[in-house]
């Protein structure tokens, strides 16, 4: 584990492959996730001679609990100068849920830096629910029974395949959700006035959306994952036996698709 200092408190991260060798591929998780849900593609990139850095959010598995913005614009900065303290050049963002929309806000900031994203089950925008769903929402999640109730939210979220390792990972991300600084950290980032990207993002060199077939958090995940293709001008990949996490579900589909778009960038730097 590595810590990149920032402004209010520390992000977390993971690298997988050799230092300064390799295109750079950036990973962010969505809420209330850890960085180790990456744990699959970072192994998988690195020994295909690629450098990972697995994130993870503000106030999230190993990062600082002490930050007073939890957006995913905020979340965008922290991806940059994780890119940046690396050193990386025509770097690939990978962004799952929120971290979708915070690459997608990294690409359309910093052209320069950012040459390809891939969005795993992206929120670009944000779902309107009722006014009943919202009070019951806030209720779910008061402590002491909150960290346990998102816990098992997040386990419902994998539909399709369980990941291997998946106990283990529900373990570490209800020791995330326990401590209270902690959980009002997540629970910021829940409520957070988070950034739309409806505008067209344009990647200096492409990008993909990839949507698990099963995704419950959609009543259409394909038209979802279309119109999110079209913001940022990229292709589709439709993943069966999938949910909301497609990174640790179905690594096999994930990790061919990384590939063609880093492949894609090294041609054409």
């Amino acid at each position: 584990m590595h810590h990149l200092d920032r402004p209010r408190g520390r992000i977390a991260y993971d690298l997988y492959g050799a230092e300064n060798t390799g295109t750079l591929v950036v990973c962010v998780p969505g809420m209330f996730d850890h960085r180790a849900s990456f744990r699959f593609v970072g192994t998988a990139l690195a020994g295909a001679g690629y450098r990972v850095a697995a994130m993870d959010l503000r106030g999230h598995g190993d990062s600082d609990a002490t930050f007073d913005d939890h957006t995913n614009r905020a979340a965008a900065t922290d991806a940059v100068a994780l890119a940046e303290e690396l050193g990386g050049e025509d770097v690939v963002m990978v962004g799952n849920s929120m971290g979708g929309a915070a690459v997608a806000i990294a690409a359309r900031e910093r052209p320069d830096l950012v040459a390809g994203v891939a969005l795993l089950a992206p929120f670009l925008r944000q779902p309107g629910p009722s006014l009943f769903v919202r009070i019951a929402l806030r209720l779910m999640l008061v402590r002491p029974w909150g960290p346990r109730v998102l816990t098992r939210y997040y386990d419902g979220l994998n539909t399709g395949r369980t990941p291997e390792g998946h106990r283990e990972h529900l373990d570490r991300v209800l020791r995330m959700l326990r401590p209270a600084d902690r959980y009002r950290a997540v629970y910021d980032t829940v409520y957070a006035p988070h950034e739309e990207v409806l505008e067209a993002v344009e990647s200096r060199v492409g990008a993909v959306v990839v949507v698990g077939e099963r995704d419950p958090d959609w009543k259409d995940p394909r038209a979802e994952a279309e119109w999110a293709a079209s913001v940022v001008r990229g292709s589709v990949v439709m993943v069966p036996e999938c949910g909301h996490y497609p990174q640790s579900q179905r690594p096999d589909v994930v990790v061919p698709a990384l590939e063609a778009l880093i492949g894609e960038v090294v041609s054409r730097a």
